[in-house]
């Protein structure tokens, strides 16, 4: 049995641990494993007929090579935003090759991107795997299901820190992402506290409000998040509320990077990535400007985004990453193939991959989350999982 592997998207702690124990249960099992580096790149950019591009791109994964990682966060494979379906310029080794194209036009700019999964699936054939194992977010595993319906043999494994990929009620990474911004905004209390100002917190949440929503589920903080939009004039009364109503006179709030208020929209810039998501501009940036003239009260800025994906997994990302891993060996195993190993109903599952058309897996407002105090539901949980939610 050969079975390759690769991570996809953003990085976060919980990969490595993630990789090392499939390695160890392939090598149990007398499989030998291929580790793919950069994500698809791996398997679009490789020529398989150069042995400094195979050294690039093509790592073979043992006991020996991988028996510290899972001490360390980040991914042992390295990673990039590939989509080998929807690629804006051919790799070298395709230039010249007859593949599929499609053109769009926005903006009065046209744009063409080529479709190399005729490539992909080459490379499969030529190194003879007979299972891909890919991990990765939404986007990833997007191209993922297309594979598997390309006749490749696909397991995959869900990891983001915005917990919003659809069919499971945990990915790989949200654990560790929450912790870190709970441990960063208890740090900065001191700062926020001694000045007193009012302390606003951006985290990682495109789509989904997950990774806000919790962090204030246990800091006690307010929140705002994608899924809902909130009256700018009312969270800034609660806010000033708050603060006068602290003895040391401050006040703390949590947003995801897409939430928005009524009549604003989050600004984007730079080019867009291979899924066709651009950067956003820091909405806590904006809002701290729309206190300032509303209240005239100092406030403070902390974009914690990037330091949640960086240092090693918890507890919890650790645990489920091994588990994950040990499923995706035992579907092997068994021969099956497109799909996703999950948390459903709080236990562990195997899953179909997502369906793309679904996009991500949204905070449930109704159940969720408090539209007049912008803050978590923290009532009626009897009977909910651990993660509080059914995927």
């Amino acid at each position: 049995m050969r079975i390759g592997i690769l991570t996809g998207g953003g990085d976060v702690p919980g990969l490595n641990p993630c990789i090392r124990s499939i390695t160890l249960s392939a090598d149990d099992l007398g499989w030998e494993v291929t580790g793919f580096r950069r994500g698809w790149e791996g398997l679009t950019h490789v020529n398989l007929d150069d042995s400094s591009s195979q050294g690039r791109y093509i790592l073979p994964l043992n006991r020996e090579n991988t028996r510290t990682i899972d001490r360390t966060g980040g991914t042992y494979l390295h990673s990039s935003r590939t989509n080998p379906s929807k690629m804006k310029k051919l790799p070298p080794v395709c230039e010249g090759g007859d593949f599929p194209k499609s053109e769009s036009t926005k903006k009065g700019v046209t744009s063409t991107v080529y479709d190399v999964t005729s490539r992909v699936l080459k490379n499969v054939a030529a190194l003879r795997l007979d299972y891909l194992i890919a991990i990765g977010g939404d986007d990833t595993l997007s191209y993922a299901a297309r594979l598997d319906r390309e006749g490749v043999k696909v397991v995959a494994i869900p990891k983001t820190m915005d917990n919003d990929v659809q069919n499971t009620e945990y990915c790989i990474g949200f654990s560790t992402a929450v912790t870190r911004a709970m441990e960063a905004i208890e740090r900065q209390r001191t700062t926020v506290g001694s000045h007193e100002r009012i302390g606003i917190f951006r985290v990682f949440g495109r789509d989904a409000g997950y990774t806000a929503l919790y962090t204030a589920h246990v800091t006690s903080l307010r929140c705002a998040i994608p899924e809902y939009k909130f009256d700018l004039k009312h969270l800034i009364d609660l806010l000033i509320t708050d603060k006068r109503s602290n003895p040391s006179n401050y006040t703390l709030v949590v947003l995801s990077e897409g939430a928005e208020w009524q009549g604003y929209h989050v600004q984007e810039y730079g080019e867009a990535d291979a899924f066709g998501h651009r950067k956003k501009a820091n909405v806590g940036e904006d809002l701290s400007e729309e206190i300032k003239k509303a209240t005239g009260e100092e406030t403070i800025v902390s974009d914690l985004t990037y330091d949640l994906r960086s240092g090693s997994p918890d507890f919890v990302d650790k645990m489920v990453a091994s588990t994950f891993a040990g499923m995706a060996t035992d579907c092997i195993a068994k021969g099956e193939h497109g799909r996703m190993m999950a948390i459903s109903h709080g236990c562990y599952a195997t899953v179909q991959i997502p369906d793309p058309k679904l996009g991500p897996r949204k905070v449930d407002i109704e159940t969720m989350y408090n539209t007049e105090r912008y803050r978590p539901n923290y009532a009626h949980k009897l009977g909910l999982p651990i993660f509080l939610v059914r995927a």
